[in-house]
């Protein structure tokens, strides 16, 4: 669950798969004269659409911490239920798509371990030392990766992997903050032949339209709909009345217009 305590005194809240719904809007549209389509297609554009489905559990019952806050998702304790939905996630989208599977499986793995080092920017979060817990759910689903990946080009699931980090934080970058700031994402593979990549500007103009240089997608303009709740209080006296608030809350929409922008 995304959550941001917002300026005028409200949490708005934003599950991890309603952010996916827009990594999976920008995979779909991805691809013009600068930029190659994502290969294989679909699978991609699964991946980019459920990569975060593992959180659908803990979406089921958002929770308090010690301060009777509801924390945002890098927040969240690891616990092992949730290590086990993580898990779960990429095994139920290998049954359907085994491209797909892997690549969010490498996802969630990688997020652990600074996005393997890809991205340059935004710098990514490095964790340290893991707790074994973890360290288990990695090693495990890191040696079904291997056994996956044999049937792909390596190459081809570098590029790929990358380019579902690219989507993540283009969502992110849009669904994190309350103001947005000009900020840029490095590198993003232009293609599959070569190392070819850009660094990638996203500059805010008004209030809901973003600017990227170079631009992306296959169309002119591309409209991005968030779906997002706006709680009226901030803390909660239990989990019951958290959740009780959360799901009697009406969803909005916001919509935010992607657009081309100079260099």
């Amino acid at each position: 669950m995304i959550v941001r305590y917002e300026s005028d005194g409200t949490i708005v809240m934003i599950t991890q798969n309603d952010h996916a719904q827009l990594s999976g809007l920008f995979a779909t549209h991805w691809g013009n004269a600068q930029f190659a389509k994502p290969e294989p297609y679909m699978p991609m554009v699964r991946a980019a659409m459920f990569h975060d489905r593992g959180w659908i559990r803990y979406e089921t019952g958002p929770q308090l911490n010690a301060e009777g806050k509801t924390p945002n998702y890098r927040e969240v304790p690891n616990d092992a239920g949730q290590i086990e939905a993580f898990e779960w996630a990429g095994d139920w989208l290998s049954s359907i798509d085994a491209y797909a599977g892997l690549m969010i499986a490498k996802h969630r793995t990688g997020l652990y371990q600074g996005r393997y080092g890809t991205m340059t920017s935004p710098p990514a979060i490095q964790r340290g030392t893991l707790k074994p817990e973890i360290q288990a759910l990695v090693t495990r689903s890191e040696a079904k990766q291997k056994s996956a990946a044999e049937k792909f080009d390596a190459k081809q699931l570098m590029t790929n992997y990358t380019l579902l980090q690219v989507w993540d934080l283009i969502s992110l970058y849009i669904c994190s903050t309350e103001t947005l700031k000009p900020d840029r994402i490095a590198p993003v593979p232009l293609g599959y032949a070569g190392a070819a990549s850009a660094e990638m500007t996203l500059t805010p103009s008004g209030a809901n339209t973003i600017a990227l240089a170079p631009y992306p997608f296959d169309q002119p303009s591309l409209t991005a709909n968030l779906i997002f709740r706006r709680l009226p209080q901030t803390k909660f006296k239990d989990e019951a009345e958290l959740q009780t608030v959360y799901f009697g809350t009406p969803p909005q929409v916001a919509s935010f217009h992607l657009v081309a922008g100079g260099r």
